[in-house]
């Protein structure tokens, strides 16, 4: 049986053709492998891995309904019956994992050589370019800041200048007028002012709908067990759980999320806190978690935090133990590891020293991840200056104008 910490376990039944009998037992799914343990005995009535599984279906039997079927390879069928909380979630975590066919890292760094590779070499040009994107990042934060500064200056300018309309107003109305501003003129700066807002306002936002990384996902909305296949949206100013048909279940803006909780590197839960009413929710389980886990840390690294669960998974091995039955398998490509002797090709030989291996493969595709986040972020931050600058301009003109224009009131009343 797999020492391996399980991504996730359903109580349930196993039918043990051998015997004609149902026995009672924990279904869990690990990183690479599906095994079934009974309760009494605590043996492993049944264990294989997810490369080596064909079809998974939920049928009925004779003996019992709700049941479902896992077909392997050598045209053996397992039963499990009496899933908890039912068949369909089952179901639906077991299809997503195999259907992605999980991989553990271990297995492919086993293969890296000890010198320094083409790989390592990628990821050194990559590591460089993010140290210098993030430089760059924070100087367009500096830059920000310095034009946020800007403006709360120019609105205090506009705000004394609202106060010297209101007194020359004042000293020019007649004496017989008991009011303040004279009607007509009211209405026009009203219309004028709502259209400075509208022009203000068009154009922005364009680059916050950017989609950073999208991975399929189980998911389900609170505590609720029911998982459902969909689809996790990771984008620069929100996040967006999907279900299956890209109908949006729940859009988290970036500002609105409160905590991730990471269970594990395959499950995480977003929430979003509230008071006085129920917090909202949503878990989200799926086998490429690790790609979406790269920019999560980046965007929200404040919010984020581990559970126990979470060490659990990297105090244990990535990968399960070699079966003690049959030949070793390579949970990368399913071939054999031992060959009879005479039967290694030139891809083989050529597979003993790659250029590239895997476990550097997915580290380059992390860092890359970062990398596209860091600059859509940065994309964003300069739309955002475009628009203080533009701000900034008709802010300037506009005191400008009023300033001249006072100036000539006030010669006027002299």
């Amino acid at each position: 049986m797999s020492r391996d910490v399980p991504i996730h376990s359903w109580f349930g039944s196993y039918y043990i053709n051998s015997d004609k009998r149902w026995e009672n037992g924990t279904l869990s799914l690990t990183r690479t492998t599906v095994h079934f343990v009974s309760n009494q005995s605590k043996e492993s009535l049944a264990n294989f891995r997810l490369s080596r599984i064909v079809e998974i279906k939920m049928e009925s039997s004779s003996f019992i309904f709700s049941t479902l079927t896992v077909l392997e390879e050598g045209n053996v069928k397992h039963w499990f019956g009496s899933l908890k909380p039912n068949r369909v979630v089952v179901y639906n975590v077991l299809e997503h994992f195999w259907r992605e066919r999980l991989l553990s890292p271990s297995s492919e760094a086993r293969g890296a050589e000890c010198q320094p590779s083409k790989g390592r070499e990628l990821i050194h040009l990559v590591a460089g370019s993010q140290k210098t994107l993030e430089d760059t990042g924070r100087v367009l934060s500096h830059q920000g800041e310095q034009f946020n500064h800007m403006m709360q200056g120019l609105e205090t300018i506009d705000s004394d200048l609202g106060v010297a309309d209101k007194l020359l107003l004042e000293l020019e109305s007649p004496s017989w007028w008991p009011f303040g501003k004279l009607p007509w003129k009211c209405q026009q700066e009203a219309k004028a002012e709502d259209a400075a807002r509208a022009a203000a306002k068009a154009g922005r936002g364009s680059g916050r709908t950017t989609v950073i990384v999208s991975i399929p996902a189980v998911v389900t909305q609170g505590g609720n067990s029911d998982l459902k296949p969909g689809c996790l949206l990771v984008l620069v100013s929100s996040l967006e759980a999907r279900d299956t048909n890209c109908q949006l279940l729940h859009r988290f803006e970036r500002n609105e999320v409160d905590e991730i909780r990471v269970h594990g590197p395959y499950e995480i839960a977003v929430r979003q806190r509230f008071i006085g009413k129920p917090d909202i929710c949503y878990r989200f389980l799926s086998a490429k978690m690790p790609e979406a886990m790269s920019v999560l840390g980046m965007q929200y690294k404040k919010k984020v935090n581990f559970t126990s669960e979470y060490a659990a998974f990297k105090a244990t091995p990535a990968s399960s133990p070699c079966d003690t039955e049959g030949p070793s398998w390579n949970e990368e490509t399913d071939l054999p590891l031992q060959l009879p002797a005479g039967e290694l090709s030139q891809l083989q030989v050529h597979a003993l020293h790659p250029t590239v291996s895997q476990a550097e493969a997915q580290e380059l595709k992390q860092m890359l991840m970062q990398l596209k986040n860091l600059a859509l972020e940065a994309e964003t931050e300069l739309e955002r200056q475009d628009d203080v600058l533009d701000d900034l301009s008709s802010s300037t003109d506009r005191a400008t104008m009023h300033i001249e224009k006072h100036t000539c009131r006030m010669k006027r009343l002299l």
